[in-house]
């Protein structure tokens, strides 16, 4: 189940870097397996640097009086920022494409009690990782690290 809500976010990613974006793709699910929003990285596209894909997703999803009961999917390690939303608002379980390209805050969201699972798709890691060869500067902006 975890690959076919996977693909949701895939999706994202794919229509993130045909706007000429960064293709970082994410979903929320309610733990039942319905969708409750997606979206994927618009820094570019918007000018926002808080745009990240969870948050997209995150904020697409609409307000519920709770967020133990869902799940995060990603198609990259979430990075601190969308590390500390998982944390902020309990979201119970994050579903991960790839770490090999970033290393984000799983481990930490594992330590405090999210259950996490990467997959190590490979269409996700070429999908970063072709990303990355082609625009070296944009990622490291995203990343908010220097080359």
């Amino acid at each position: 189940m975890d690959a076919e809500l996977l693909e949701v976010a895939v999706r994202e990613a794919r229509a993130g870097r045909a706007e000429g974006g960064i293709p970082i793709g994410a979903a929320l699910f309610h733990v039942d397996g319905t969708l409750l929003g997606s979206g994927h990285n618009r820094r570019v596209q918007d000018g926002d640097p808080s745009m990240h894909a969870e948050t997209a997703a995150f904020r697409n999803a609409g307000r519920r009086p709770t967020y133990r009961d869902t799940v995060m999917v990603t198609t990259l390690s979430p990075c601190w920022y969308c590390s500390g939303l998982v944390r902020q608002f309990n979201i119970g379980r994050v579903v991960i494409g790839e770490a090999r390209t970033f290393h984000g805050g799983h481990d930490w969201l594992a330590e405090h009690g999210v259950a996490v699972t990467v997959l190590d798709d490979a269409e996700c890691v070429d999908m970063m990782t072709e990303f990355i060869a082609a625009e070296p500067q944009l990622w490291f902006e995203d990343i908010g690290e220097t080359p």
